[in-house]
C-alpha cells in the first residue's frame, strides 16, 4: 500500500530555508558591484586582493544568482547518488541467506511455501521469481521468459534513474557556460565605456570564470557516478538472472520428481490461476 506523504518532511522544509538563506547571501556581492559600478580601481584593486585570500569564498560570492539554478542540480544529483546507491547494493538484489533458505524450502517440496516467501521478499530476486513461479506450471521456458520479463522491467527502471546523471553531466557545463557569456558580455560593456581599469576588468572576468568552474565541478562527479551505476546495473542484473533460473530450474524439476513415501504430498503448481 502506497501511503501519502506532505508535500515536504521537516527536513525538506530545513533544507528549503537554508537554500533561500544561501540564495540571499550568494546574491548580495552581485548587487552590490552593480551598485558599486563606478568605484575606483584602487577599491577593486582591495577587493580582489581581499578575496584572493580565500579562493572558495570567492568562488561561492562570485556565483551569485545562479545559485539559483546550479544548487538545486548538485543537490538532485546527490539525491540520485544516495537513491541509486540503496537501490543497487547486494542485499536489495539478493538477499542474504535467501538462496539458502528458499532452496531448502523447495527441496522438501513445499512449493506453495516457496512462492510465498518469494512473493513477500520486495528484492530483485523476490520479484523475478515470483513472476517465473506464475508461468511454471506452463513449463520451464515459459517461466523463463516471464523472469526475463520482470528483470528487464527492473534494469530499465534503474537505467532511467541513472539517465538523469547524465543529463546532469551535460547539463553542468552548459549552465556554467551561461554564467561566463553573461560576465564576459558584462565586461565588454564595461570596456567599451573607454574608461575601464585593467584591475577591475580581471576582477569580472574572474567572477565569469568562477560560474564555469562550479559547473564543471558538478559534471566531473556525475560523468564518473553515471558510468559506476550504468556498470553496477549491469552485473546486479547478471547475478539475479544467473541465481533465480537456477532455482526456477531446481523447482521445475522438484515438482516432476515422484513424491516419498509417507511424506505429504505438496501441490506441484505453486502459484494460483494466472488471471483471466
Amino acid at each position: 500500500m502506497i501511503r501519502s506523504t506532505p508535500l515536504l518532511s521537516p527536513v525538506g522544509r530545513t533544507f528549503l530555508t537554508l537554500f533561500a538563506a544561501l540564495v540571499l547571501f550568494f546574491s548580495t556581492p552581485v548587487v552590490s558591484s552593480a551598485q558599486d559600478g563606478e568605484a575606483p580601481a584602487a577599491s577593486a584593486s582591495a577587493d580582489a586582493k581581499a578575496s584572493g585570500d580565500n579562493i572558495f569564498i570567492h568562488i561561492i560570492k562570485s556565483v551569485g544568482i545562479f545559485w539559483l539554478v546550479l544548487l538545486p542540480t548538485s543537490l538532485w544529483l546527490v539525491a540520485l547518488v544516495v537513491l541509486l546507491t540503496l537501490d543497487l547494493r547486494g542485499g536489495a538484489a539478493i538477499p542474504t541467506g535467501f538462496v539458502d533458505e528458499f532452496t531448502d524450502i523447495v527441496n522438501k517440496r513445499k512449493f506453495k511455501e516457496a512462492f510465498d516467501m518469494a512473493k513477500a521478499d520486495p528484492s530483485f530476486l523476490g520479484r523475478v521469481l515470483t513472476a517465473g513461479m506464475g508461468r511454471l506450471q506452463y513449463g520451464l521456458e515459459d517461466a523463463r521468459e516471464a523472469a526475463l520479463n520482470t528483470l528487464e522491467s527492473i534494469k530499465s527502471d534503474k537505467d532511467q534513474k541513472n539517465n538523469y546523471t547524465a543529463v546532469i553531466a551535460t547539463l553542468g557545463p552548459l549552465l556554467g557556460l551561461v554564467g561566463t557569456v553573461f560576465g564576459m558580455i558584462m565586461a565588454f560593456m564595461e570596456l567599451a565605456t573607454g574608461d575601464a581599469k585593467p584591475a577591475k576588468l580581471a576582477d569580472g572576468i574572474s567572477h565569469a570564470l568562477s560560474v564555469t568552474l562550479v559547473g564543471v565541478a558538478i559534471a566531473v562527479p556525475a560523468i564518473a557516478m553515471n558510468t559506476f551505476f550504468r556498470n553496477r546495473i549491469t552485473q546486479v542484473s547478471l547475478d539475479v538472472s544467473h541465481v533465480a533460473d537456477d532455482l526456477l530450474t531446481q523447482m521445475y524439476h522438484n515438482s516432476k520428481k515422484p513424491a516419498v513415501a509417507g511424506a505429504p504430498v505438496a501441490a506441484a503448481a505453486p502459484t494460483p490461476q494466472p488471471p483471466r
